[in-house]
Order: C-alpha cells, then sequence, then structure tokens
C-alpha cells in the first residue's frame, strides 16, 4: 500500500499552483502545508500528492522514466485538467487523445510540471 507520493520542486508555490489547477478536476484539494510543502488529497486514506522542496536542501530533479498517473473517469475531464496544466505554467508532453499502445480504451494526456516532473491523466472509453 502506498502511504504518499512526493515531488520534488525547485519553486513550491509554482508546483503547487500547478497541481491545484490540474487535480482540481479530478477531485484532490490543498490539504495541507507544512515545512515549505504542499499536500493534495482527494480523500481520507487515500495516499496524497505532496509537492516541494527535497528534504536534502538540495536541487529537484526529475528522472527519465519516472510518471505518476492520475486515473479520472471521461475524456472531458482528461482535457479539462491538462489545459488547466498548461493554464498553470506546465508544458504539454502529450495532448489529450486515444492512446492505442495502452490497454483498449485508453484516453490520456501527459504534462510536466514547473520542476519537470511529468505527469499523465488517464480514463478508460468504452469501444
Amino acid at each position: 500500500m502506498i502511504s504518499h507520493l512526493m515531488l520534488g520542486a525547485n519553486d513550491p508555490d509554482a508546483s503547487a499552483a500547478f497541481f491545484e489547477a490540474v487535480l482540481a478536476p479530478l477531485g484532490y484539494k490543498r490539504a495541507f502545508e507544512m515545512a515549505g510543502r504542499v499536500g493534495f488529497s482527494c480523500g481520507e486514506g487515500k495516499p496524497p500528492l505532496i509537492v516541494g522542496k527535497p528534504g536534502d536542501g538540495g536541487e529537484a530533479t526529475f528522472g527519465n522514466g519516472t510518471m505518476i498517473g492520475f486515473r479520472t473517469t471521461d475524456p472531458e475531464t482528461v482535457q479539462k485538467a491538462h489545459a488547466a496544466g498548461l493554464g498553470a505554467g506546465g508544458t504539454d508532453e502529450g495532448a489529450p487523445g486515444p492512446r492505442p499502445m495502452g490497454p483498449p480504451g485508453t484516453y490520456a494526456a501527459y504534462l510536466r510540471d514547473p520542476s519537470g516532473n511529468k505527469i499523465g491523466i488517464f480514463c478508460t472509453v468504452a469501444s
């Protein structure tokens, strides 16, 4: 069981604004702030996403091949979250659309946050 997810941020305020915009259509809310970090939650008992400065005080870096995926229920929400992320300082890594390389019915979009962390927003549509 996952207890939480943490993404390093070089500009915690910019990253918090990015994730607040992207995750709102998915039902996440800003849940807490502590020690230069912001936590987002989608409900009690579900692992929060935390963004902020790395614990060692060094620069936040992203991993090639590292991504956090967020599931939603429909293509419209994928589109809304992707657009919100672009409007909040993110960069496009794959516009919303069908993903034939994924499981049947996969519809997804990809973004990078202001620190370069990659996220995906996914849903499954009936074929």
